[in-house]
């Protein structure tokens, strides 16, 4: 399974995994093991500094569901494998 990361229209930023990285993007998408960003930090640079580096220690990452369809998707970017560990150590910060 590859470890994407998926932004939404309604400002969802999702981790989770799928069977291979899509070729153009869906209308909709089935993550397992999903997960929700809820707040990061400066320190990730970005949205897309979670797909590469993955939360860090001021991110709010809830907990995992077993499968997450998303529509409205904006945005897929493949992730690093060292992103995908912190993803699913599920740093989350009160």
């Amino acid at each position: 399974m590859v470890p994407i990361l998926v932004t939404t229209e309604h400002r969802g930023v999702f981790f989770g995994r799928v069977p291979e990285f899509p070729e153009s993007i869906p209308p909709e998408v089935e993550l397992a093991g999903a997960r929700m960003c809820l707040y990061w930090s400066t320190a990730e640079h970005g949205v897309f500094g979670l797909a590469v580096s993955g939360p860090g220690e001021g991110c709010r990452v809830g907990p995992a569901v077993p499968r997450l369809r998303l529509n409205g998707i904006t945005s897929i970017a493949l992730c690093t494998f060292a992103a995908a560990a912190r993803w699913e150590a599920q740093p989350w910060r009160e």
